[in-house]
């Protein structure tokens, strides 16, 4: 057999064999707990479960979002990427990515793969202790919506130049070696960053500034697109796309930022207020800053600055209040904007701004959690005070985590994509990067409402409802 037979049939070997596995794993309900078991609550289960169905919308929103800023020729592929992530993450996290994030913890560095390694373990009656009000099975699902959605935003980075299965393997390297192990640091009671007095609400840390950093290693390692080196102006694709893609992304951010109060609770109200206030006036905030850098106001540029307020006001959206949030959405605008803008300066090719907009929106968040979380707000025992309520403490131990998380995923990323880069080529061929990553990785292409399939040399036109 040669060793690209091989390859092309390794994946679908490794998917019937975790399959085979899992017929073996003895099943349990999640509705029986017993008289010891934590007691669940009805209204708390029910705001959980649409909470996770609404960060699952935001996969498909990002789909459309990342969809429509990119070339034309490119626009499957790129929604491919984002959306692929729901089948290899959703795998893996219940072959052994929940056990790593949220299994017993080994000195605070990772979960025990083996803890709940294809779900043993997770049983009737369990419950996560920060969430002892629905199963731990629901807590497990809600989490895994956040740990698909990571490694999609990274998509944007390294859009019109990487090949599909080399994207396919960074998934998985990058859920087990970055996102997992981080996740348990700050979400674990016994992760480090949390023992050392680090809160990230919804994700600040878990989810932008992990993707944000792995977007700019991916972007340093796959190195230039001809277009970029040539400073070609390439127009979106589909400016509506952007703009659904934002639509979806704000409403599942509803369950992304208020689910994370695992309960239908007055904090997960406040995660509410906030998540929509920061990013109505960061919206406001990217459109009138390019005004007066004497550009016309753009859909796209609110929609950018949209995602950005919800990005930045993720770590805090349960433990700042609702006025501050318009603040904190304001500055996160303001310094994404401005990154983009030396970006656009360098030689540094983060196709959609990925780095900019999440890495440097999450950190601004961190930041600014630091700043503002009020226990007047959130109410939480021990919980977190800011530097403008007189706790500079806190504030320096935000800076200490998002500094630790930054290094460690940016390095960590690196050395995945030059690993990735040695065994399998990532960059397709200024061939096919000319033709499009449609038709040269998936053979197919939108054109004028038309699917242009390519059959063995031959293209067969069939036509697509919109």
């Amino acid at each position: 057999m040669s060793r690209r037979k091989a390859k092309q049939i390794l994946p679908f070997v490794l998917l019937v064999a975790v399959a085979i596995i899992a017929m073996f794993i003895k099943p349990a309900a999640d509705f029986v707990p017993g008289p010891n078991d934590p007691q669940y609550s009805s209204a708390d289960i029910a705001w959980v479960l649409v909470s996770t169905a609404l960060v699952f919308l935001m996969t498909p929103g990002l789909a459309f979002f990342y969809g429509g800023m990119v070339h034309r020729k490119n626009v499957i592929s790129t929604m491919i990427k984002s959306t692929v992530a729901a089948g290899v993450v959703g795998v893996l996290w219940i072959t052994c990515g929940f056990s790593l994030a949220f299994g017993e913890s080994i000195n605070g560095l990772l979960g025990n793969p083996g803890t709940y390694a294809f779900y043993n373990g997770v049983k009737s009656g369990a419950a996560w202790p920060a969430a002892n009000t629905i199963p731990l099975s629901l807590f497990s699902l809600f989490q895994l919506m956040f740990a698909i959605i990571t490694p999609g935003l990274v998509v944007g980075a390294v859009a019109e130049r990487i090949r599909f299965t080399s994207y396919l393997l960074f998934i998985v390297l990058f859920s087990l070696l970055v996102y997992a192990p981080v996740a348990h640091w700050s979400w674990h009671p016994e992760g480090f960053l949390a023992k050392m007095g680090a809160w990230d609400f919804a994700g600040g840390t878990v989810v932008h500034i992990t993707a944000g950093c792995a977007a700019l290693a991916g972007a340093m390692v796959l190195k230039r697109r001809r277009s970029h080196i040539e400073q070609k102006e390439i127009p979106p694709a589909n400016v509506p796309y952007v703009l659904i893609g934002t639509g979806l992304l704000w409403f599942g951010w509803f369950g992304f930022n208020a689910g994370s109060a695992v309960g239908s609770t007055p904090l997960a109200v406040n995660a509410l207020g906030t998540t929509t206030t920061a990013a109505s006036a960061a919206g406001l905030a990217w459109m009138f800053f390019d005004v007066i850098k004497g550009k016309k106001p753009s859909v796209i540029g609110f929609c950018i600055g949209a995602v950005v307020g919800l990005v930045a006001i993720t770590p805090g959206s349960g433990y700042v209040g609702i006025p501050q949030s318009i603040i904190i959405g304001v500055v996160g605008a303001l310094v994404s904007n401005i990154a983009v803008s030396i970006k656009q300066k360098s030689k540094l090719d983060d196709t959609l701004d990925v780095f900019p907009c999440h890495g440097l929106g999450g950190m601004t968040g961190m930041v600014l959690t630091g700043v503002f979380a009020s226990t007047a707000v959130h109410g939480i025992k021990g919980g977190p005070e800011g530097l403008f309520y007189g706790n500079p403490e806190f504030f320096f131990t935000q800076l200490k985590a998002l500094a630790i998380v930054a290094a460690y995923s940016f390095a960590v990323s690196y050395g995945i994509f030059k690993f990735i880069n040695f065994v399998i080529p990532m960059r397709v061929s200024e061939e096919e990067e000319e033709e499009g990553l449609d038709a040269t990785q998936h053979n197919e292409k939108y054109v004028q409402g038309t699917l242009l399939v390519h059959n063995n040399g031959t293209v067969e036109e069939k036509s697509v409802s919109h």
